[in-house]
This record gives C-alpha cells, structure tokens and sequence, in this order.
C-alpha cells in the first residue's frame, strides 16, 4: 500500500478558494518511497477505499498492472489562486492555466489567458510546475488532461502530476482521459461535485509495459493531431469567409458607388428591406423526449446540427433519433432552409442550414422553417448568407430574450433589415462565391466530427485493453 495523508491535510486542501489561498499544501507534496512526509493517521481509510472501490470494470491483461497514482507519480499538487482584489498580482510574466485553458487546448497546452506576477505566486499556494506535465481538473470539470510545454502555475482547481520515468506522460493524460467517468464518480460531496489530491492519490491505474504505452500514446496522439489540423483549416477558411462576406456585401459584384444606410455602406442600386417582405417562418413541434433513442429512422434536428458560422453540422454519437408518432408536417424536406430559434452556446441565435436529407429530419420547435419564400425577388442560397452576416446576428441578438438559454422569435427575425441586390442572377453570383468557402468549413467541421467519434473509441478500445496495439496496423 502506498502512503497515505492525513485527514486534516486533506481538509486543507478542499477549501482552497479563489482570492484567499495560502500555502498550506506547500508541505507533503513530493510521493513515493518512505512515508515521503506523510503522516500515519487513518483518516483518509474512507476515501482511500472509494478509490479502489470496484475498480476497474474490465479485465486487466496479465502483462499489465494496476498503480496507484502516488506511486508513478514523482510530485502531485494542486495550485492556487492569488487574491483577485489585488491587481498587482495579475499581469505578470508567469502563465496562469485555468480549466478553460486546458478544455481549449489538445494534448498540450497552447496558451493561457492571463498570467500572474511573482508578488502573486508568492501570496498564494500557487508554484511553478515545469513543463511536460500533466493537468487533472479536478472541480466541475472532472478529468480534463493536457500536458505543459512551459512552465506555468495553476490555480486550485487542477493537479499537476510529474509522472515517474516508468509512465509515459501523454499515456498517462489520455488514460485519465478514459477513465474521468470513474473519477467523477468519486467525487467528494458538496454543494459542487469535485475530486481531490487525496482521490487522485489513490486512484489506481491501468498501467501496461513502457513500450505498449508510447505504442497507445502514439496512436492517440495522431488522431488528435488529424483533429487539430482540421479546427486549423475551419479557423482559417472562416477568417477567410469573414473577409469576402464584409467585401461582397458592401461592394456587391458590380464595381458600382456605395450609398450610406442605416445599416451602413451598400451598392448603389441595392435595397434595405426588412426580410419578412420575403418570406414566412414556421415553428417547429415539441417532440417527446420519451422517444428519444440511440437510433431510429428519424433523426430530431437541433440548434446542435447547426454551425455557429452557418451550414449543417454532423452530430455523430450525440445524433438523437425519435421512434414516437410523427405529425406529416413537421417531417423537412431535402434543401429545407431552417434558423436555429434558440442558443444555449453563444453566436448560434439566427445561425441557418440546409437541410442535407430528405425524409429523415424533424422540424423540432427550437428552429425556424423558412416558408412562402417569394423566389422571383429572393434567392434561397442568398438568404442562407444573410442568416449568416454579422449584422443580422447582431440585431437578432440585441432583441433576444432568456439569460443562459437565449431565444429569437419569427417577428423580431422578419423585422431584421439587409442590403438586397436587384436581381436574382447578382444574388446567386455572391452565393456561389460564398458557398465555395463554406463547403469547406462544412467539409472540414464534418471530418473533425467523425476523428473525434473515431478518437473516442479508439480511446475506449485501448484503455480497457479490449484492443492491444499489437493487433492493430499502424503501416498507413
């Protein structure tokens, strides 16, 4: 049995809060070998038990061992936060890792949003932890791994771990990545659901040869690659789209003068009207979460299926299909165009998609169906990008109502102004030209979906040895 630590050590370290930290778990940090500090009070029996508790939940191949954290670990310990008040602790050269940094990043950490001073590392229990080591969340966010390529602190929330030179690091993240279901399942209870250093000291880990580790990390790392390239290319086509949207829009095709509007510069031969004098929106239908499944013949479409940017997104394992009764006329249509009526991620309110199926969607309640589209004066493909323009995200936005959960309404979306070119033929001109860019993002958003369901199994498959690298090729 490894060491253990001492109840009132624990007590400590569970009321680190933000703005009032100090360095009380500065002493017995370093694990491994002797009583490394520790104290020999049983106190921690309870939580070490919930630890090992009916874990793991697959069977360990004879070639692998189980490891309690604190003995692959050459250092575990958590952060801390420098009191907020004080703003000449915030600012300074030292990179401060918060959740977000970590839940941004791939395997490792790209880059912080604030930074600390050494006044505020000093005021608090925050260290410097080096680089190539792992980050566990350990509050709310229970599991989320990256690995530093620079020295950083880190505030209460996350344990660094310094793993031994028996445990390969990027193994190490994504095994806990596998398993943060059976962490959060440990979970001290509080008013918020949080692990701790002591959880984590003893949670036991599915530990196979150094060479089948690196095998795993490699082949996990390469898909997380493949994905990353692919948030690039979406980054990068979206800039671009940005750009030739605020150019089209407000210079049209025609190389024609500009006239000044209450939504500001257009072609001189352009309209401003509102949208409703072209079209109608229908509301969707309350389905019965009750019929909801796994799989089915009917695919529930979702403000999920929408890109923020515009297009239709692929939901992959988190598509929910309906098996209830199903009214005829809430079944879309192949090249339906639908509006995302409510938001729960923001920049999504207004956000528009084809429809890529036909009977196979259902017009749920939380979209829009654009309807009665008057075709002689309004091309559909034109419509799509202005669902998409900044100004009307705006303007749909600024008349929004809800606070976490933000929703739009057909009047306020027909009520919403745009430049119109005069003829059909100049309006699917820019549509064309905008559509190139976004079958890219469409593309590339699509591929990034089906790595990550792909990343997921795979993850699973290896980490529960249900698959062993040995069996998979890795010549392409």
């Amino acid at each position: 049995m490894g060491p253990r630590r001492s109840g009132h050590e624990q007590e400590k370290e569970e009321h680190h809060d933000d703005g009032d930290d100090h360095d009380e778990d500065d002493h017995h940090d370093d694990v491994g070998g002797g009583d490394g500090g520790h104290g020999d009070e049983d106190d921690d029996d309870a939580e070490e038990d919930r630890g090992m508790k009916e874990w793991p939940d697959f069977d360990i191949p004879a070639d692998w061992s189980l490891t309690r954290m604190d003995e692959l670990a050459v250092k575990l310990k958590a952060g801390g936060t420098p009191n907020r008040k004080n703003k000449a602790f915030f600012g300074g050269d030292i990179p401060f890792v918060l959740i977000d940094d970590m839940t941004s990043s791939g395997v490792y950490l790209k880059s912080t949003k604030e930074t600390i001073t050494t006044e505020g590392l000093n005021s608090s229990s925050a260290w410097i932890v080096p680089e190539n080591t792992v980050l566990l969340s350990m509050y709310a966010t229970i599991g989320a791994t990256v690995i530093t390529t620079f020295p950083v602190a880190t505030n209460q929330a996350i344990l660094a771990i310094i793993p031994s030179v028996d445990c390969d690091r990027e193994y190490l993240a994504f095994c806990l990545q596998a398993h943060k279901a059976h962490l959060a399942r440990l979970n001290v209870e509080s008013t918020q659901k949080n692990i701790n250093k002591g959880i984590v000291s003893s949670f036991l880990v599915p530990l196979p040869t150094l060479p089948e580790q690196k095998k795993i990390a490699q082949i996990l790392s390469t898909m997380q690659r493949a994905i990353e390239e692919q948030e690039r290319i979406i980054q990068t086509t979206t800039e671009l789209k940005k750009a030739l949207m605020q150019k089209l829009f407000t210079e049209g095709l025609r190389n024609e003068p500009q006239k000044q509007t209450e939504i500001g510069p257009v072609p001189q031969s352009w309209e401003v009207v509102p949208l409703g004098e072209f079209f109608q929106i229908k509301h969707g239908f309350a389905f019965d979460g009750e019929f909801f499944k796994p799989a089915g013949d009917y695919i529930l479409m979702t403000p999920g299926h929408f890109h923020e940017e515009g297009g239709f997104r692929d939901q992959g394992e988190k598509t929910k299909f309906f098996t209830g009764d199903i009214p005829q006329d809430y079944v879309l249509t192949k090249d339906d165009l639908v509006v995302a009526m409510t938001e729960q991620k923001s920049g999504l309110l207004g956000s528009a998609a084809f429809v890529p199926e036909g009977n196979r969607y259902l017009h749920n309640q939380r979209l829009g169906l654009v309807i009665d589209l008057d075709i002689k004066r309004l091309s559909k493909r034109y419509l799509f990008h202005i669902f998409n323009l900044p100004h009307l995200r705006i303007e749909v936005a600024k008349t929004s109502t809800g606070s976490k959960v933000k929703h739009t309404s057909p009047t306020k979306l027909r009520a919403v102004k745009v430049g119109i070119p005069p003829t059909i033929d100049e309006q699917e001109a820019i549509a064309s030209a905008l559509s190139v860019t976004q079958q890219k993002i469409n593309g590339a958003a699509n591929k990034k979906v089906q790595l990550q369901d792909l990343f997921r199994n795979l993850l699973h498959e290896l980490m529960t040895a249900k698959t062993r690298v040995r069996e998979l090729d890795l010549s392409a």
